[in-house]
This record gives structure tokens, sequence and C-alpha cells, in this order.
């Protein structure tokens, strides 16, 4: 189950919804009372935190998933900050927010670094470090400058009370490329971008980037964006599989002149379309 913890009155409530999971903007009404649902702003005081799912309380089921939200008055309390916003909770993984703190931030380097970091025959372990510290001075300039609803980094763990690994990171981006909006209709200002998807080499083909891209439709939907965007590898069947199952399409490639370089790969561009939830 989950929980979330809002700052939005002096009174103590529990909500249970489902588990096809949303971010939304709950109303409250007096104790004890039905509450009103919608989506609404990204909450800027709110935890969410998948659990096991023990609790003798009433709760709704989707499937296989089982899913609690709980309304907790803060009271003020430092400890109750944002540290949660679990976006997706399938095939045993849960996808939130990464939290921006020193040692998270360190292991989604880790991740990516691994993930994309192409090995040399001489000084590979060096060249790695290399590779890390680009990673994550990367991440540490998003964070710094990109608006918490303009950026975010997504990753995934084990739904499950087991010390805390992060398996898989994506990251998330507003942007508003013409090369990409000649693709949209005239009135898609700006879309959301996909990209940096990697997952540990030890938990692949576990349904983990399944769950992500799940999560990332969730971000662009909480977001009002309409259009999700990511760029694949032309000659990377396995990942531009996983991305037309998850309904993106192809819609261009890199021209030749840059594509034909020796050790450049041509690149598709896929594009996915959502229905806003109201």
């Amino acid at each position: 189950m989950a929980h979330l913890f809002s700052r939005t009155s002096n009174t103590s409530h529990k909500l249970v919804i489902c588990s096809n999971i949303r971010y939304y903007d709950v109303r409250t009404t007096p104790k004890n009372a039905c509450y009103r649902v919608r989506r609404g702003k990204i909450w800027s005081r709110s935890m969410l935190q998948c659990c096991s799912t023990r609790s003798s309380e009433e709760s709704s089921y989707f499937g296989d998933q089982r899913v609690k939200f709980e309304i907790e008055n803060e009271n003020g309390s430092e400890n109750l900050k944002q540290k949660f916003e679990i976006l997706a909770c399938e095939y045993g993984w849960r996808i939130r927010r990464l939290i921006v703190n020193a040692d998270e931030i360190n292991m989604a380097a880790q991740v990516q670094a691994e993930a994309f970091h192409v090995p040399v025959a001489l000084f590979n372990d060096l060249f790695f470090q290399f590779f890390k510290a680009e990673v994550l001075s990367g991440l540490l300039y998003k964070f710094k400058y990109s608006p918490p609803n303009r950026y975010a980094c997504l990753v995934a763990e084990n739904d499950q009370d087991s010390p805390k690994q992060l398996v898989g990171v994506v990251d998330v981006t507003v942007m508003r490329d013409q090369d990409v909006l000649q693709h949209l209709p005239d009135e898609a200002q700006e879309y959301l971008y996909v990209s940096g998807i990697a997952v540990s080499n030890a938990f692949r083909r576990m349904k983990i980037g399944t769950v992500m891209l799940k999560a990332c439709d969730m971000i662009s939907n909480l977001w009002g964006f309409e259009f999700l965007v990511l760029r694949a590898y032309e000659e990377d069947v396995g990942a531009r599989t996983l991305y037309t199952n998850a309904g993106y399409q192809v819609v261009s490639k890199d021209p030749p002149w840059t594509s034909n370089w020796i050790g450049r790969k041509c690149r598709v561009l896929m594009i996915k379309r959502i229905s806003l939830v109201p």
C-alpha cells in the first residue's frame, strides 16, 4: 500500500483510491467525510510511499495490485517533507521521483553510467570513473537549474520491504525543439522528452523499463502534456520493441549526413500521444 502525507489542513484523514496510481490534488472535507479527488497542480508538500499490504483497513484492488493512500496531518514536522511520489507500481517494481540527496544521486549516476559506458581495452576502470563523474555532473546541473515541474529524474526500486536499491533510472524534461514540434499538431507548443533510460545489468528483462515508461506517461499527464518523445538507435531492435509496445511510433530518423560518420549511429525519433485525464 502507499501513504500520502500532505500539508493541507489541520485534520487527519484517510483516503483509499485505486492502484493505477495518479498524483492527485485532493480537496478535503470534514473528518470521516468522503473526498473529492481531481487532477491538479503538483503538490509541494507530499509523500507517497509504497509499503506492504498487510493492513486490515479498506483497500482497492486492480488486478494483482493493491494500493492505499493515507492522508495525515504533518503538524509542521520537517521529517514529513516530500520524499516519495509513487507514479507506477507493477510487476514487483515501483517508480518514483528521485530524492535529491547525495546517496540517491550517486546511485542513479552509477546505474546510468553502467548502462551507457562503452568499455575500452586499456584503463577501462579509470575511464568509467570519468564517465560516471560526467553523468553525475549532468544530474546535479539539471537538479540545480530545472524547475520541478519541467524536469524529473525517475527511479525504479523493488516493491518490497527490502533494503533500498535503485535498479532503473529515466529522465523526463519539458522541451520545445522545433525539429520535434514539426511532427506535432500546431497547437502543441511543448512536449515531454524521455531520455537516459537505464536498467542495471542484473535486473534487465524484468519489465522495469515497461513500468518506467508508464511512470513517464503519468508525469506527462500530471504536467498536462499530450505528447511524449524519445530517441532510439535504429539498430537497437530490443529498445525499439519496448518503446513500440509502450505506444511510441517512429516519425523520422537522423539525416544521412549526420549519421554516416564513423562511430555515429543512426537514431529514430519516436512519439507517443496520450489522452489527458481531466
